[in-house]
């Protein structure tokens, strides 16, 4: 650590305090990220060496944050980033309306030209969400947080747990375009309600592979249509809508890929994806950010052994599933 110099704290993670720091010799600005050890006899968390593996697995790509060094600091270890001036959640949250189309655009083809990369070097990152979209002072949009990634096999003989996935690049575009979240959920039960309202409940014959999902049986909801995307989103383009359609699929193997999405019509329709300079890049706080509409405390978490309707924020919002009787 004696080779850099503390300018300020960024924020804080699930394993460390990130700081903006200054290398002494060469006056590079960076982003340490400081991970301490609870003990040291339980070594280093497993979600810091995945980020460290998936990052060091990586060459370098314009659109994946970078990884400078990793070096021992007293009970832990730091990891060097490049230094980003803000995120993409910051500038959702600043914005005084919804983006335009050629902001959104750029946005969304930098996203999937990172995300393109990191499947092609068999990297599932599984914590896309604006927050971890970092923007550099040129506007240039980065993956970062690689803590939840993983090494996939191709041939899908690698089972993976389901409680890590975040909203994943069809919801951020879908919020880029509404300029809040399309399924705003509180807990898992109202983000599937949330889901199910727009998207319609799955059935087999829409998804064949569902029966195969270890907690299909758990819980059941009345049939539902799905709402045309160009309601919910009636000031989008047609382009954006049938990109955002294709992305919003319930069967995985359905869903377009990152390397498909770059080619579609969307980006080659008037008005072309904006240069990063022109996009607008909120400072960093000195602290955490508050939220632009906090909402009211969330003290509600879902129990098994309780009533639907007591669990949720808005309990209207599953009426519609719950079968009568």
């Amino acid at each position: 650590m004696d080779q850099y110099s503390i300018l300020g704290r960024i924020g804080e993670g699930a394993h460390g305090i990130v700081f903006k720091a200054k290398h002494v010799e060469t006056g590079e600005i960076v982003a340490l990220k400081k991970v301490a050890l609870r003990r040291l006899e339980d070594g280093i968390p497993n979600q810091a060496l995945r980020e460290i593996k998936a990052l060091q697995e990586i060459e370098d790509n314009q659109h994946v944050v970078q990884l400078k060094a990793v070096f021992p600091h007293g009970a832990g270890f730091v990891l060097a980033f490049e230094f980003m001036l803000s995120d993409l959640a910051e500038v959702v949250r600043h914005a005084q309306r919804p983006l335009v189309q050629a902001q959104v655009k750029s946005y969304l083809q930098m996203l999937l030209k990172g995300v393109a990369f990191c499947h092609a070097n068999n990297i599932v990152h599984r914590d896309l969400k604006p927050a971890n979209l970092l923007i550099s002072a040129s506007g240039q949009l980065k993956i970062a947080d690689f803590g939840l990634a993983r090494v996939f096999s191709p041939d899908g003989s690698r089972l993976y747990t389901h409680q890590v996935a975040t909203r994943a690049v069809g919801c951020i575009l879908g919020e880029l375009l509404n300029g809040s979240p399309l399924f705003p959920g509180e807990n898992d039960i109202e983000q599937l309600c949330c889901v199910l309202r727009i998207l319609g409940t799955p059935s087999p014959q829409v998804w064949p592979e569902i029966t195969e999902l270890p907690d299909y049986n758990k819980i059941s909801f009345k049939e539902q249509a799905p709402v045309p995307l160009e309601e919910v989103l009636p000031d989008a383009s047609p382009q954006a809508l049938d990109l955002l359609g294709q992305f919003l699929l319930y069967p995985p193997r359905q869903r377009i890929s990152a390397s498909q999405a770059l080619l579609h019509q969307y980006f080659f329709t008037a008005p072309l994806p904006a240069h990063p300079s022109e996009l607008p890049i909120p400072q960093r706080p000195g602290g955490p950010a508050p939220k632009a509409h906090p909402g009211p405390p969330h003290v509600h978490d879902f129990h098994v052994d309780r009533p639907l309707e007591e669990s949720l924020l808005n309990p209207e919002l599953i009426r519609p599933f719950i079968p009568e009787g």
